[in-house]
């Protein structure tokens, strides 16, 4: 019944769409599937100010299955694509299939390749995909005395989700003593309950997507984020400053290699469990003389990764979203043009620890006069008609162009036409493709 319900939706020509989540990734998706013809209305819950410009914009918990499926039902809703990690760790996503929405997420139980790390580890086990080798650990004074035996480098992760924050790569002993006090102390909540250490890998990281449909394998483009803080990779680890596509460390054979040690025989282990893998897979990968290993998997876009493949893909992605919700992928292609993306992440000053909200920002709207500059919300709210801050990464501002250098510079025009003397910015982002 189900899947009879979700091919008949997918045949309308025009469709009614709710995309759950308010950051800079839920942006740039919603800023692309406003692009296709196939798109009628579209809603954002909860939103923000910059998705409020192409959308609707709803007051409703996205971790609240009862609340999003009455909200789909008054609204008419064809298509939901979750955006961030938490509703799927929720379980919206088996709430929305059970009532017969087409959805474009994982199950919970295949999100726990994201939401927990140490069924990642035990999956990459199974499967004999290369990762760090690594040591779970739910008593501290087990974990800190491992840290002594093993010393540093050394890379300390909370098990569970912690908004991308939970991951310590520690170059001293003592720094990741200190990331053990902070994760089983409660500084990340329950996620730090349990602890992943892992061996420090060397080489040069990248990112893999690939959207599946539990069988069907679809490799996107590449992607390059910039974890640290600060300019030259210094600084303590964020959700990410930056991002550029397509990545030069991601060459053809370093892909197919991924594809084939990594990726296909973690979706054939979770099949095999039976909990198959539906939507999109985030291969975070550590490079090293062309072999990839594992990092870390995420059961959703990248962010600010997501802002760059969006800025390549425009309304294609909803063509693909849909292949992949009603198991249509063996047949889909994309057409990506031999183009370059890079998005710039303007964050408040104090990222990632603390730092100050309601801060007015002006300029928006001269920074993003040409058509291959975009400027997309993460941490935004209005307040009396004023666009002002409201979260650690507030703005990713990206552009398009025939070469990375030229993306780049229109990118950072337009970072420097944004007044808001706030701003936290990397000035570097790209610079490994560069050089």
């Amino acid at each position: 019944h189900r899947r009879r319900t979700a091919q008949t939706n997918y045949g309308r020509l025009s469709m009614n769409i709710l995309i759950l989540g308010s950051g800079g990734r839920e942006h740039a998706l919603a800023w692309a599937i406003a692009q296709n013809p196939r798109c009628d209305k579209l809603f954002c819950a909860p939103g923000n100010a910059g998705m409020a410009e192409v959308a609707t914009c709803a007051r409703l918990d996205p971790e609240d299955a009862a609340e999003v499926l009455d909200f789909c039902a008054t609204r008419a809703i064809d298509f939901v694509v979750i955006g961030p990690e938490a509703p799927l760790a929720a379980g919206v996503s088996d709430a929305l299939r059970d009532a017969g929405l087409l959805t474009f997420g994982p199950s919970k139980a295949a999100a726990q390749l994201e939401a927990s790390k140490a069924f990642t580890k035990a999956i990459c086990d199974a499967a004999g995909a290369p990762t760090a080798a690594y040591r779970h650990f739910t008593d501290a004074q087990a974990a800190r005395d491992y840290v002594r035996a093993q010393g540093a480098p050394i890379v300390v992760k909370a098990a569970g989700l912690a908004a991308g924050k939970g991951v310590i790569v520690a170059m001293t002993e003592a720094e990741a003593l200190a990331a053990l006090d902070d994760m089983f102390g409660g500084a990340f909540g329950g996620a730090g309950a349990e602890v992943v250490i892992e061996e420090f890998m060397t080489g040069e990281e990248a990112s893999l997507f690939v959207l599946t449909d539990g069988e069907a394998v679809l490799p996107l483009a590449s992607a390059q984020d910039h974890k640290r803080a600060f300019d030259g990779d210094e600084g303590p680890n964020t959700g990410g400053m930056g991002a550029y596509s397509p990545a030069p460390i991601m060459t053809p054979e370093v892909t197919e290699r991924a594809l084939r040690e990594i990726v296909q025989p973690t979706l054939a282990e979770m099949a095999r469990r039976g909990t198959p893998y539906q939507g999109v897979l985030y291969a975070g990968l550590m490079i090293e003389d062309g072999a990839p290993r594992l990092v870390e998997f995420n059961a959703r876009f990248g962010d600010p990764e997501c802002q760059v493949l969006m800025m390549r893909l425009g309304g294609q992605i909803l063509d693909a979203l849909l292949a992949t919700a009603r198991d249509a992928l063996d047949s889909f292609h994309l057409n990506w043009a031999d183009d370059h993306a890079i998005t710039v992440v303007m964050a408040a000053e104090g990222y990632p620890g603390s730092y100050a909200k309601g801060q007015e920002i002006r300029g928006l709207d001269a920074a993003q006069q040409d058509a291959h500059t975009k400027i997309f919300h993460a941490g935004t709210a209005l307040a009396d008609g004023a666009l002002i801050s409201n979260g650690g990464r507030v703005l990713s501002v990206s552009a398009r162009g025939d070469s990375l250098r030229a993306a780049r510079d229109r990118a950072y025009r337009a970072v420097d036409a944004v007044d808001w003397p706030g701003a936290m910015v990397r000035r570097d982002i790209g610079w490994r493709a560069l050089d």
